[in-house]
């Protein structure tokens, strides 16, 4: 998941990284099954935020907070953890917005 924070620090907070990150998190999670059901996750999560926004003008402030949210989110995960650690990071994902 380090990579994929890496990746999505350098980049911009519009719609097009949205969709791309979830390209990633969607190979991640069909190349590595441990990983998968927390990829889906923030898939879905990332998807619902897409297709809120996706026809609608996004204000500045709504895609910069979304942005470090994610962000913020991504980094806190430890897919390395152990089984009680994973399933915090899981239920934590499951519970987050991007936007309010």
């Amino acid at each position: 998941m380090n990579d994929l924070h890496t990746w999505l620090s350098q980049q911009h907070h519009g719609l097009r990284t949205f969709r791309i990150f979830q390209q990633k998190l969607e190979t991640l999670g069909r190349d590595d099954p441990e990983k998968r059901g927390l990829c889906r996750l923030l898939s879905g999560l990332v998807g619902s935020y897409v297709e809120t926004f996706d026809e609608a003008p996004l204000p500045v402030e709504v895609a910069d907070s979304a942005y470090h949210r994610l962000l913020t989110l991504v980094a806190s995960l430890d897919l390395e953890g152990d089984t009680s650690r994973r399933l915090a990071d899981i239920n934590r994902v499951a519970t987050c917005e991007l936007w309010q």
